[in-house]
């Protein structure tokens, strides 16, 4: 398999390490500088550099698109232009509406992996940087089976849980808890900072942060504040509109905290705490598997969109695809498409939505 990385940076240059360890492939690797094409084969990320988009996905069979979110756009129309029709093209956006215009393409599958390092560059990546990590993907009405499959198939040998999304549903999910928290993490520097104060007499509020040791609950809280800037300033415009939702949701939920404050009930302020608890538990909680890995199997017809409709279906509910299979019929009319997830309640409920589409389901 040839698979051709757009964009060697952390994220690409961890595509290809795990792809070259984990599924064997021959990796081929661009970047607009020179420089980070020959760090990234010194450091094992790619097999080999191409001088340009069209030389690095010559017969590739998986391209993905690695550029900042600023370029996604263009550097993924560019790719559509000079990919093979049997390549799947795919990009690790951490927002999926800029590249919406490439879902007219039935070889392109929009696609997040939720992962990442504190530092940037192909110097921090690693081969194990997939293992265990969500990894989101956005197919469309128009998006060709066969080629959905091969991407899921290679996702998951380089050790990632691939779960398909609505592209809206990405953007909004994104804002939660990946943008807003970046903007709420710079906002609480900024109100530390100006306790301490730019001379440094703060009428000793500045204590709080003698030895450079503030709290550990600023610590957590802050820890992304003023994350790289050539990678966030393309974010928070390619995502603001639902960033400034979440923000005008949080002002509104501070504004009740505040309420409760005034009010000076501590029966209120309790129930308050003890439901952010509670909702914490329940955003975090993951269900156990039991009754080990199950295998159903639905026969579809071959059209488009069919597989995209089921896997966007499975995703929704938050049934994780441990694995898929597609076998097509003679005559290409229609194929059985194999599902494996893990755990009974997951089987039941794969079972039960794939039915709903209308097609019958059999366990192997």
């Amino acid at each position: 398999m040839k698979i051709a990385v757009v964009g060697v940076g952390l994220i690409g240059g961890s595509i290809g390490m795990a792809a070259r360890a984990r599924a064997h492939a021959h990796v081929c690797g661009y970047d607009a500088r020179a420089d980070v094409v020959e760090d990234a084969i010194a450091l094992g990320a790619i097999d080999v550099g191409a001088p340009d988009i069209a030389g690095a996905v010559n017969d590739a069979d998986v391209v993905f698109v690695a550029t900042p979110v600023g370029s996604l756009a263009a550097a993924v129309a560019e790719v559509l232009r000079r990919a093979p029709e049997r390549c799947v093209v795919s990009d690790v956006g951490s927002t999926k509406r800029v590249v919406a215009a490439a879902a007219r393409d039935q070889r392109f599958v929009g696609g997040h992996p939720l992962a990442g390092a504190e530092g940037a560059g192909v110097g921090q990546a690693r081969a194990d940087m997939f293992v265990g990590a969500t990894w989101y993907l956005t197919p469309h009405k128009g998006t060709s089976g066969v080629l959905y499959e091969r991407l899921h198939r290679l996702l998951v040998a380089l050790g990632a849980q691939p779960a398909a999304i609505e592209v809206d549903a990405h953007d909004r999910l994104m804002a939660c808890v990946s943008h807003l928290p970046h903007v709420l993490a710079n906002v609480l520097v900024t109100q530390a900072a100006a306790l301490v104060g730019a001379d440094g007499t703060d009428g000793g509020a500045g204590a709080v942060f003698a030895g450079g040791a503030p709290g550990p609950s600023f610590r957590d809280a802050t820890r992304v504040a003023g994350a790289n800037s050539a990678v966030w300033t393309d974010i928070y415009l390619a995502n603001s509109e639902q960033i400034l939702a979440g923000i005008d949701d949080a002002i509104s939920e501070l504004g009740r905290v505040r309420e409760l404050l005034v009010a000076a009930d501590p029966h209120q302020i309790r129930a308050w705490n003890d439901r952010a608890r509670a909702d914490s538990e329940h955003v975090t909680a993951t269900s156990a598997d039991s009754g080990g890995t199950h295998e159903l199997r639905a026969v579809v017809p071959n059209r488009p969109g069919v597989i995209a409709e089921i896997a966007l279906a499975l995703g929704g509910a938050g049934v994780n695809i441990v694995d898929m299979a597609l076998s097509p019929s003679t005559d290409n009319s229609q194929g059985v498409i194999a599902l494996w997830v893990r755990g009974d309640e997951q089987a039941a409920q794969t079972e039960q939505l794939i039915t709903s589409l209308g097609f019958a389901v059999v366990r192997a």
